[in-house]
């Protein structure tokens, strides 16, 4: 009777560990998955022609009401969206979006007018 009580003893230690050291690896791999799926995300939207960016709002008197920050590798500078929708007029919101020049004159002196052609939230 005790050695059958020991056996479930070890058995029981056994299966409890297993599960706790299962458990930790489907949380790294979770975030493993979703980095792995962020940068294919990424890569796709730049092969589909977007360029990412953030909204971001001003309330100086002259200034655009809202630009878009592009952060390149090589550069910084601001866009100045003149058909921006509503929903992503929000500060520091994260896009994805395509645009083509705008012939209107600059609204502001730190930002080109451009015509939103597409416009996606981005997720990070």
């Amino acid at each position: 009777m005790t050695l059958l009580k020991s056996l479930l003893f070890v058995l029981a230690i056994g299966l409890i560990s297993s599960c706790a050291s299962k458990k930790g690896n489907d949380i790294t791999t979770s975030e493993e998955s979703k980095i792995e799926s962020n940068m294919n995300s990424k890569k796709l939207m730049l092969e589909e022609g977007y360029s990412d960016g953030i909204i971001i709002a001003s309330r100086t008197e002259g200034d655009c009401p809202f630009v878009i920050d592009i952060n390149d590798e090589n550069y910084s500078y601001f866009l100045d969206p003149v058909n921006l929708a509503e929903d992503f007029k929000t500060d520091g919101q994260k896009i994805w979006f395509k645009f083509t020049a705008s012939r209107m004159p600059n609204r502001c002196e730190k930002a080109n007018p451009v015509w939103i052609v597409d416009i996606k939230k981005r997720v990070e």
